[in-house]
């Protein structure tokens, strides 16, 4: 009876222990190994406490690794990954007179690095350029989609499938002839590279890369900013400011044009401050941004406000004049704002303006005095110069034409009647034969 069940339980052990066995390898499923990295495939057990291992590929090919047995586990280490790495690798496992085996299939690829974009030489406007994108130790490349972006519109893009398998890792290229403007300075250029393996669970499947473009190009919107204003007076301050751009950055320079063609080298900074404005500071200021690629040129016209100087006059015919005549007093003054002269006669009493600079008008003897010229402008202050005019009075002449003329129609009234009778007597006496004045009868009247 005890024989009996001993046999028994030897039976039920053996049949424990042979279910207990088991193997399995991870990872669990299929593995991507990117080439360069390292792998380990781990073949382990259960159900036994001294397995042996043994590995090896589908096809009989080396292994391309090294292989390390810990007690019940056997690990398979690919350090690097190479492209020969890519089989189906089995594990055996015995355990007495039992054997175990699995398989797991190592797929390899190769997308290590983000694109790098070349550009063949500096990017300048209206010139044409090669822009680049490259795809380093990609694998398998004939599964590789490129694209070149520029601000998200695409420019072009490439799929290397036509180009068949290789057993090797590539670098692949997408190459774009570009002509820039001035509308893509500051825009990036983006390559777009995908990997886009469906059996293959690894990531990243997309890489990119952008860059901005640095466009060379001359000096333009070159402009002058003046404070405070391009209007100063003599004696204040002014400054001007030029601002030009362009890649690379202008270099500013100011000149000086003056009214007799002269040019004056001033300044290489960009602001230009002038204190204690004079008249000679008058004239144009000329800014100007200039770089390898070119120069521009903006001008600003600078006004100095000057008082009237050498206020002048010319009197015509003199400053000694007969009372009634017509004098013109013509005045000249110097200003680089037009001047406005005021003639003013000076009275003790009051200060009498005349109508207009060279006046003209019919002097009296009231207008004998002292003059002033007065320049003067609404910006500055005035310029007086001081004449003085000589009238000399008209001596009035008696007329006795007019009395003469009285008398003699009031004797005519009574000498008429009186000559009428001396004739008439004059007349009878000869009749009668003689006539006296003296003797003759005074008439009856």
């Amino acid at each position: 009876m005890g024989r009996i069940i001993s046999s028994v339980t030897v039976l039920l052990l053996g049949f424990v222990t042979s279910k207990a066995f088991d193997i399995k390898i991870t990872p669990d499923y299929n593995v991507p190994a990117q080439i360069g990295d390292k792998l380990e495939l781990t073949c382990s057990t259960t159900g036994c406490e001294s397995p042996s291992f043994s590995w090896r590929t589908q096809m009989d090919n080396p292994l391309g690794g090294s292989v390390t047995n810990m007690g019940s586990s056997s690990i398979l280490t690919m350090d690097p990954v190479g492209i020969e790495n890519e089989h189906e690798y089995l594990c055996s496992a015995c355990c007495g007179s039992r054997k175990e085996e699995r398989s797991i299939r190592v797929d390899v690829y190769s997308f290590p690095s983000d694109p790098v974009i070349e550009i063949s030489t500096p990017l300048n406007v209206g010139e044409k350029a090669n822009i680049t994108c490259m795809v380093p130790k990609v694998y398998p490349s004939e599964r590789l989609k490129m694209q070149l972006e520029k601000d998200g519109s695409v420019l072009g893009m490439k799929e290397f499938y036509e180009e068949g398998s290789t057993i090797t890792t590539e670098t692949k290229s997408l190459t774009l002839t570009f002509i820039p403007t001035f509308e893509d300075i500051g825009k990036a250029i983006t390559c777009v590279a995908e990997l886009p393996i469906d059996e293959m669970e690894f990531e990243p499947k997309k890489r990119q890369t952008s860059q901005r473009l640095s466009v060379n190009y001359g000096p333009r919107n070159t402009t002058v900013s003046v404070t405070p204003s391009t209007t100063v007076k003599e004696g204040g301050a002014v400054t001007m400011t030029c601002t030009s751009y362009g890649n690379p950055s202008p270099k500013i320079s100011w000149t000086k044009h003056s009214i007799s063609g002269e040019s004056q080298f001033l300044s290489e900074n960009a602001t230009l401050t002038i204190n204690n404005v004079k008249a000679e500071d008058l004239g144009l200021y000329e800014c100007e941004g200039v770089n390898q690629f070119g120069r521009e040129k903006k001008t600003v016209d600078l006004i100095v406000q000057v008082p009237p100087q050498n206020t002048t006059e010319l009197i015509s015919p003199s400053d000694n004049v007969d009372e009634g005549e017509n004098i013109t007093i013509m005045s000249t003054t110097y200003s680089n704002s037009p001047p406005q002269t005021v003639p003013q006669k000076i009275h003790p009493s009051n200060t009498n303006i005349l109508s207009s600079q060279n006046d003209t008008s019919t002097v009296s003897k009231n207008d004998t005095g002292i003059h002033h010229e007065t320049g003067n402008n609404n910006e500055t202050r005035n310029n007086t110069d001081v004449i003085e005019i000589t009238v000399v009075e008209m001596v009035k002449e008696t007329d006795f034409v007019i009395p003469v003329i009285v008398v003699l129609s009031c004797l005519s009234t009574v000498a008429t009647p009186a000559l009428a009778i001396l004739v008439y007597r004059s007349r009878k006496a000869k009749i009668n034969g003689s006539y006296s004045p003296v003797n003759a009868p005074k008439p009856n009247v």
